[in-house]
């Protein structure tokens, strides 16, 4: 596939920052064709290069979060290279950066400053706390955010401390609502011809996915717990062993579901028992219902309580290793392992692109850069016209 039909083609983003919650932002783009220029201080490359295993010296989160951006180095400490950025910046679209608040106009490339060169620009910026209010100067991470955000409250067993999210989830969702933002300014800017800033904070990002857990607190007097693998008053839905010492997951909640899941067990009289036939009902009696159906459960292999499951459209699954992943047909069939060329690597695998467009889906079209300012030459001698001289002056400098 040509990247003419990928629906970001044509916009440009510098991206700043390092880690998670901006280099994941820039990746959501790229994968739609957005030209991401990831800009790395020169004596300060992003840490993420060495996070996650290493395969011959070379980090496997990298290419994951890398993919299909091109890379160069400048100081933005530097005059110099402040004002390398805004030319950068006046030939731009998108702004993306993930410092803590302030550091961008300390540099004197504030957003202010840089909409003056370039009315249009949009800038996503992405904090721990954002750009405003008493804990704007704090420095946050997503484990930060995550906390305050209220997940870690409701993640883990009521018996144990709060536990974590095996990803950095977190950081991940600031990314997701800053994507969103900026697409969203982009259409905006279509009819104003104005860019604006994105103003994105990590804690409000996991705070925005929580559900109802303000009114139930403010109206109903009622502050959401640890409670393990259910969700109080949602049943059944949780996960159940099997005769191999597998742990499945089954969610029948609805009502038209639990019937068909007390069929699949050969108790259709539990669908119109008074304790099981309605949600609130299931809710109230969530523990015995629980115990109920793993008591089915042990007398059937994984395979087998899957298979009857399925037959019977009750939504149901394997708890899913890494290995699992790679084995399964489906995965397979929608293309969400895909595999690319790396330089040192060879045969790369990474997570396929979310969403399928339909008409102008996205693409990984290369894993990324080995080592930081690979395009330095290509982005700044077609870019800003600098010459081979100029350049080699600069990197002299320690400018790039």
């Amino acid at each position: 596939m040509s990247d003419t039909s990928m629906p970001l083609k044509g916009i440009q983003v510098l991206e700043l920052g390092t880690l998670l919650a901006g280099p994941f932002a820039g990746r959501l783009l790229a994968d739609f064709g957005a030209e991401v220029i990831k800009i790395e201080p020169p004596d300060k490359p992003d840490p993420m290069r060495q996070w996650g295993k290493e395969k011959d010296g070379v980090g496997l989160w990298w290419p994951v979060q890398s993919r299909n951006k091109k890379s160069i180095t400048l100081n933005l400490r530097t005059k110099e290279g402040q004002q390398v950025f805004k030319e950068l910046a006046e030939k731009s679209d998108v702004i993306i950066e993930n410092f803590r608040s302030g550091t961008m106009e300390k540099w004197g490339l504030g957003y202010d400053t840089l909409k003056e060169i370039n009315p249009g620009l949009i800038m996503m910026r992405t904090t721990g706390y954002g750009q405003t209010g008493p804990y704007k100067d704090r420095a946050g991470f997503g484990s930060i955010g995550e906390a305050m955000g209220g997940i870690r409250y409701v993640t883990g067993f009521e018996d144990r401390p709060p536990a974590r999210v095996g990803i950095s989830i977190g950081d991940t969702l600031a990314a997701l609502f800053s994507t969103i933002g900026c697409l969203t300014a982009l259409v905006e800017r279509q009819t104003s011809g104005q860019g604006q800033i994105i103003d994105t904070a990590i804690y409000e990002s996991v705070f925005s996915v929580m559900e109802s857990m303000i009114p139930d607190y403010l109206l109903a007097d009622y502050v959401r717990e640890r409670t393990g693998n259910i969700l109080p008053g949602v049943a059944p839905s949780s996960i159940y062993r099997t005769k191999d010492d597998t742990y499945i997951v089954i969610g029948a909640n609805a009502d038209a579901v639990f019937t068909r899941l007390a069929k699949a067990m050969n108790q259709p009289e539990l669908a119109n028992y008074k304790d099981y036939a309605s949600h609130v009902a299931r809710g109230r009696n969530q523990k015995e219902l629980d115990a109920l159906i793993e008591r089915w459960t042990k007398d059937l292999d994984a395979s087998d309580a899957l298979q009857i499951l399925e037959d019977h459209g009750v939504p149901s699954g394997l708890i899913y290793s890494a290995e699992d992943i790679v084995k399964d047909p489906h995965y397979a069939a929608r293309d969400m392992i895909v595999t690319t060329k790396h330089p040192v690597l060879g045969d790369f695998p990474m997570p396929g692109i979310v969403p399928k467009l339909s008409r102008t889906p996205g693409q990984i079209q290369h894993a990324g850069s080995v080592t930081p300012g690979e395009a330095n030459e290509e982005i700044y001698e077609s870019l800003l016209h600098i010459t081979k001289e100029k350049l080699a002056q600069l990197q002299k400098q320690g400018v790039i």
